[in-house]
């Protein structure tokens, strides 16, 4: 089975040089599509290449973010790391980073791992982890993923395939904050929310309601956004539970400031994200940190240098005029977004309704898009579902005579990049359609 192993790796090399050649594909999956066909076991051989420790990341948003803020902090504080860094989440995807990665006498000390909730249990046949954070549990991609109890059951299926793992939960999410199955978890979650900032946190999306495992709908002390917050049971007395890392955040325009208190001690942290979700995606972070060791100088020092990824809050600059890309894919990240857009800034949103995005759009029915109706400048809806997203915006209140529809996704970044400043919210194979831009 090793000669296997180190054909499908050299294999997966070669592919992937030659799809890079030929300039073909951005090569996310189709190298590690490669090897797993040549060796089935290609990732359990591949975690002997870790020294230390093996990290996931899963959850309906924020995955891609908090990884990248974990790996980063592990690399600023010297430490070696394997990481799929461009989100793709699948079982392809994870062993494409890893044969691309890995040499026969090199060793990691460290792999981050993000994985899509559904994929959790195929990772974990192939590949023990040492560490899980979980982010959030949200209404996403019902045709694919079903109810949320469904997503659920997928990631708790997955922990019990590791009886020794360490869980990293958000106790803010009255799902996640359940999956403490194992002998040891620790919670993160935020205290107060101040804003001090354009936006006031209010959203006009419909909010989830939850029961707590008596049947008794939960309520809120403090809801900060969708099902986040301080939720507790009036017939059975359950409520959201401690946590180790408990946080009090501002938010301000374009960043955050967290003051974190663990183990008797305060820290403050300086945040470089806007808004609130992310401000969670760095909480998770900081909490993996810690428990590995690292101190608050070195997390701050990767905070200060951390640059959003791809599509996240990532800054560019396209025909001379700066520009925002925000994912959008689900009701309450979405929300989110819409929360922080500059709405003197050109927009341009575009929604395709191809399988990694969804086939159901109804999600855009529940997402706050009357953010936007006090919009300075035009608004263009692009993609497969531009009349869908046009008419969506109409409902919305936004101004007819500020609505465009350019069913071509680069020709409509490059009208309202042209313009001057421009946001851009795609939806993910829209994302990855303008990822060359």
């Amino acid at each position: 089975m090793i000669i296997r192993f180190y054909t499908a790796l050299i294999t997966a090399k070669i592919a992937y040089l030659m799809i890079k050649l030929l300039g073909r594909s951005s090569g996310t999956s189709f190298a590690g599509m490669a090897a797993l066909k040549i060796c089935p076991d290609f990732l359990k051989y591949c975690s002997k290449y870790i020294n230390q420790k093996i990290a996931t990341v899963t959850g309906t948003n924020g995955k891609s973010t908090t990884s990248g803020i974990m790996a980063h902090i592990l690399e600023t504080a010297h430490q070696t790391v394997i990481h799929n860094l461009e989100g793709a989440n699948m079982l392809t995807g994870m062993a494409n980073v890893f044969a691309l990665n890995i040499r026969p006498f090199k060793r990691y000390d460290y792999a981050v791992i993000e994985s899509d909730e559904a994929y959790l249990t195929k990772l974990y046949d192939c590949m023990k982890s040492d560490y899980l954070v979980v982010t959030n549990l949200f209404r996403d991609q019902l045709d694919r993923y079903g109810e949320l109890n469904t997503t659920a059951e997928f990631i708790k299926k997955a922990i019990n395939k590791n009886p020794d793992l360490k869980l990293i939960l958000n106790a803010d999410d009255p799902i996640v904050s359940t999956f403490n199955l194992t002998k040891y978890g620790v919670y993160y979650g935020f205290e107060e929310v101040e804003y001090a900032c354009a936006y006031d946190g209010k959203s006009n999306a419909p909010s989830e309601v939850f029961s707590c495992k008596c049947g008794e709908p939960l309520k809120y002390s403090k809801r900060f956004f969708a099902q986040q917050g301080h939720y507790y049971c009036e017939k059975c007395g359950y409520k959201r539970p401690e946590c180790d890392y408990k946080a009090y955040v501002k938010i301000f325009d374009e960043y955050s400031i967290l003051k974190v208190a663990a183990k008797e001690t305060e820290f403050k942290f300086k945040v470089n994200l806007a808004g609130l979700y992310n401000a969670y995606n760095a909480l998770a972070a900081i909490t993996f940190g810690f428990e590995n060791g690292l101190n608050q100088a070195e997390i701050q020092k990767a905070l200060n240098s951390y640059r959003a990824i791809f599509g996240r809050t990532e800054k560019r600059t396209i025909n001379g005029n700066p520009v925002v890309i925000q994912l959008i894919k689900n009701p309450t990240g979405a929300s989110e977004v819409l929360k922080t857009v500059d709405l003197n800034s050109n927009i341009v949103i575009a929604i395709n309704d191809n399988y990694a995005d969804g086939r159901d759009i109804s999600w855009l029915w529940d997402s706050d898009f009357e953010q936007l109706k006090n919009t300075q400048k035009t608004i263009i809806s692009s993609g497969t579902r531009a009349e869908d997203m046009a008419l969506r915006l109409k409902y919305a209140g936004v101004p007819q005579d500020k609505i465009r529809i350019e069913h071509d996704i680069k020709k409509a970044i490059n009208k309202a990049s042209k313009e001057g400043k421009t946001t851009i919210l795609p939806s993910y194979t829209a994302l990855l359609q303008i990822k060359e831009k």
